[in-house]
């Protein structure tokens, strides 16, 4: 009897009590919208993408208080033609937990995030730093499909990025803001 290996073939993602079905739009901006500064409330954010996987260990920092929240998420579009869907996973980690996740090779993103309310809507605005410094990007949720899907682009983006892979977490961990200078030049053209 030989020894069961889990293969792509033979391994399967149920559907799960435990995930959320989160609906997003994602915007290009050429800045903080208007009203927002770098001094303003922000929230300093660490992903660290562990190679290979769909995994994204978070430490959120408030500057503030100086607290910090750590999440260990699974995220990823059911359906790789449309991103603005995707299914998330989080499991919240006291300090020894995270530090034990912290030995496994990874891409890391920095950014600060800040909090943006327009059209009766909450946005994160997030300034990255690091490698993707100079790019700001903007997420919206939505409670349905119907909502989403008639979003309009709020006047302080560039471009919707939604459906662009290059700018989801997964795939920026692997750039740096000189790596996506022609796209974003295309898209604001």
């Amino acid at each position: 009897m030989g020894v069961a290996k889990l293969t792509p073939q033979n391994t399967v993602v149920p559907e799960s009590k435990y995930s959320l079905l989160e609906r997003e739009r994602r915007y290009l901006l050429q800045d903080l919208p208007g009203g927002l500064s770098r001094s303003d409330a922000h929230l300093q954010i660490t992903d660290n993408y562990l190679t290979g996987t769909r995994l994204r260990l978070r430490k959120v920092r408030d500057p503030r208080t100086n607290r910090w929240t750590v999440k260990f998420a699974q995220k990823f579009a059911p359906n790789p033609a449309d991103l603005s869907r995707t299914l998330i996973t989080n499991i919240y980690l006291n300090a020894d937990e995270a530090e034990v996740l912290s030995v496994f090779e990874a891409n890391e993103i920095r950014k600060n995030r800040y909090y943006f309310e327009w059209g009766g809507r909450r946005f994160s605005i997030d300034m990255f730093l690091g490698d993707l410094f100079g790019l700001v990007l903007a997420e919206v949720g939505f409670e349905n499909d119907e909502e989403l899907d008639n979003f309009p682009k709020p006047p302080f983006a560039v471009a919707d990025v939604t459906n662009h892979e290059m700018f989801t977490g997964g795939s920026l961990c692997h750039l740096t803001f000189e790596d996506i200078r022609e796209e974003i030049k295309k898209i604001m053209l």
